[in-house]
């Protein structure tokens, strides 16, 4: 059955609809707290998830009567049974089933606000749907950016489509807005690249900052799951462990806002009070400081360049605290490093960096992987790779199904 509204993305009275892929994730139900705090100010039309968290998801459609569910996994059954034990008020909604059903719903409602809040590369498709359908894209899944840069940018309708979602980006596209001079220019993008001079990444260092890599030979997943400032998922959780997940950010950084490789700064700040910042062609810095809670930098994505009220609690200011910086141990953690070369090296490294990485970080979390392997193997594989300078959506999939079988088959080996 095809997707269409013929419904307003935004009434009157500013309601704004909203799209959440990954609903049921660590995004989602943050999105989805917001979204309860500031009730009759958003819209949501549509649901996708993988089809793990039925039960989570049933309470969701119940909350907000969406039009259309998407899952990844044929769960269909279970979740119209979920939904058939509670007194709904409104229809049943539609639900589509499968690998493509995210980017379908992704796509459907032209105008509409889509968060990505999707894990991995598999967020590529609901990303280059809900740009070409003119949608405005707050993108948490820097996956999908990282894997087809290229092709993002292609299926951009406007400029300041993308609105990052991500703490850091958020954080510089803060930033970059404050230093923004041409009057009435709202999108988070730079505008004059040459009055930046580097952009700078802050990183907690994760559970293991101060370790040498002798320290780390036997670390298990237990304790890299052990994340001392953020609460997230799996997969993002282990990539903070080993600074991939900065190294993918850098990336993204340099996709989103036209900044070379080299002039991304990233620097470790253990208290995540300060996100992220630009630093100016006349020395200045510009930094964006808040509380570490996603759900600012969500309510952001959401709404830009307006501001909610009261997302979460300020800093205060009349408390005495600390803020400390120190640069990244790349000896350690050599990631960060890596990442820059992937994406400068050619369109199709940085999709091959990403895909043998998710393979890595599934064999170590059951046991088939050491925790130094992630980073050595993912290394082995771009190193190996050959890339493509003007990649086609068929070249980046492959460049990511050839990554997945190296990078498995030196896992075996």
């Amino acid at each position: 059955m095809p997707l269409h509204s013929s419904a307003p993305a935004c009434d009157p009275v500013g309601v704004i609809d909203v799209v959440i892929l990954g609903s049921t994730g660590s995004i989602g139900t943050q999105a989805c707290e917001v979204i309860d705090a500031n009730p009759g100010r958003f819209r949501v039309r549509a649901l996708a998830a993988g089809g793990a968290n039925v039960d989570i998801l049933a309470r969701q459609v119940m909350a907000y009567g969406v039009e259309v569910v998407a899952v990844a996994r044929d769960c269909v059954t279970e979740l119209r049974e979920a939904l058939s034990a509670q007194a709904l008020s409104h229809p049943l909604p539609q639900i589509l089933v499968g690998p493509d059903a995210a980017t379908q719903i992704a796509g459907a409602f032209p105008g509409a606000v889509v968060l990505n809040g999707i894990t991995g590369g598999v967020g590529l498709g609901p990303t280059l749907a809900a740009l070409r359908a003119g949608c405005t894209l707050a993108l948490a899944n820097k996956e999908s950016l990282v894997v087809g840069g290229a092709l993002v940018k292609q299926a951009m309708t406007r400029p300041g489509q993308i609105v990052p979602v991500d703490s850091e980006h958020s954080a510089i596209a803060q930033a970059l807005a404050s230093g923004v001079h041409e009057k009435g220019l709202t999108a988070p993008v730079v505008t004059g690249r040459s009055e930046v001079a580097d952009l700078i990444l802050t990183a907690s260092g994760g559970p293991f900052r101060g370790k040498t890599r002798a320290d780390l030979a036997e670390v298990t997943p237990e304790q890299a799951f052990a994340h001392p400032t953020w609460d997230m998922g799996p997969v993002v959780t282990i990539n903070s462990s080993t600074l991939m997940n900065k190294g993918l950010e850098l990336i993204e950084a340099h996709l989103l806002f036209d900044v070379a490789p080299e002039h991304i700064v990233t620097v470790v700040h253990r208290q995540s009070i300060v996100h992220s910042g630009v630093t100016w062609m006349d020395g200045a810095t510009t930094l964006q400081a808040s509380p570490p809670d996603m759900r600012l930098p969500i309510a952001l994505g959401m709404t830009w360049p307006e501001r909610l009220v009261d997302v979460e609690e300020p800093l205060r200011w009349n408390t005495a605290q600390a803020w400390t910086f120190e640069p990244v141990d790349d000896e350690t953690f050599p990631a960060i490093m890596l990442a820059r070369h992937a994406v400068s090296a050619s369109a199709t490294h940085p999709a091959v960096l990403n895909a043998a990485n998710e393979v890595c970080v599934d064999a170590f979390i059951h046991g088939r992987l050491n925790y130094l392997g992630i980073v050595d193997t993912v290394r082995e594989v771009v190193e190996e790779h050959q890339g493509i300078a003007a990649p086609t959506l068929e070249d980046v999939l492959g460049a990511e199904e050839w990554a997945r079988a190296r990078a498995a088959e030196r896992i075996a080996s």
